[in-house]
């Protein structure tokens, strides 16, 4: 091979690598710090290709999620009683500059050291509440201030605490049948009150709708008397004004609704006089004329 083809392919790699040596690629899912001798003198790059020198040093992190689960860990409350409480945090690299100055590479020292500020927050939290306030209680309602509290200190050591949440909640097994026994009573015992309270009300409402129903019940009984006074009155002036007209004729008809009434059933038996007024107009239809 030629000597000036040897010197060009030379010149090549000595290029390839003088240029390995001051670029570098950082990816979507990628942080990245540069050092010179341990000195942070860049973070934070964008994704792309950038440049450096050959002295400098590049490393990278994770810019994705993590989560990370923690069971079986005990708090004590306010009353002195145990609690077993699982829960999960999910955070991320926000600043790389202080994320490699607090930990280096290493990212166990990351989640362990936020797991501790988080199960602080939460120690103080549980310690603040009695057994049936957290129980009863959401469980975001307790960890909401420590949320806070565990986000700015967790922002001063280059992290974002995306969330973190309660998952379980449980008592040890020496305690568990003592406290459910003393909730249940209290339970029992706030329902007896309750069942009370609304029976007292329920008697309440049924007297006053009976007070009522009587009521309207003894207005409607008035009112039924008296319209049907007024109109039997009426009925009683209608009549004897018909009646008035012609009173022969009135008593022809009453004469008549009589002997239906008196001879209208089948096996009845009446003792009369012949010549009574009773039979007037049986025995003479024109009795009443003149």
């Amino acid at each position: 091979m030629p000597q000036s083809i040897q010197k060009i392919l030379v010149a090549f790699v000595a290029l390839g690598v003088l240029i390995s040596l001051c670029t570098f690629t950082v990816s979507e899912t990628e942080l990245a710090v540069r050092r010179q001798f341990r000195e942070i003198i860049g973070a934070n790059f964008e994704p792309g290709l950038h440049f450096k020198l050959p002295i400098d040093t590049v490393h990278k992190f994770e810019r994705r999620i993590v989560s990370q689960s923690f069971e079986g860990e005990t708090f004590l409350t306010s009353e002195n009683r145990g609690l077993i409480v699982d829960y999960y945090v999910k955070w991320r690299i926000k600043d790389a500059g202080r994320y490699a100055q607090a930990f280096g590479n290493d990212p166990g020292a990351a989640g362990q050291r936020l797991s501790d500020i988080v199960k602080d927050g939460i120690k103080n939290a549980v310690a603040q509440r009695t057994l049936q306030e957290i129980v009863s209680a959401e469980r975001t309602a307790f960890t909401g201030d420590m949320f806070d509290r565990a986000s700015k200190s967790a922002e001063s050591l280059g992290l974002q605490l995306i969330d973190t949440r309660v998952q379980k909640i449980g008592l040890p097994p020496d305690v568990e049948s003592r406290v459910y026994a003393s909730m249940q009573q209290s339970f029992s015992r706030l329902a007896r009150q309750l069942r009370g309270e609304g029976e007292k009300e329920a008697l309440r409402i049924r007297a006053e709708a009976e007070r009522k129903r009587t009521e309207t019940i003894s207005i409607a009984i008035r009112d039924s008397l008296k319209i049907r006074g007024d109109a039997d009155s009426k009925a009683a002036a209608t009549y004897s004004a018909a009646y008035g007209r012609n009173p022969e004729f009135y008593a022809f008809y009453r004469s008549i609704q009589a002997y239906k009434n008196a001879l209208g059933r089948e096996g009845d038996i009446m003792v009369v006089s012949p010549d009574s007024d009773f039979f007037k107009y049986l025995r003479n239809p024109n009795a009443g004329t003149r």
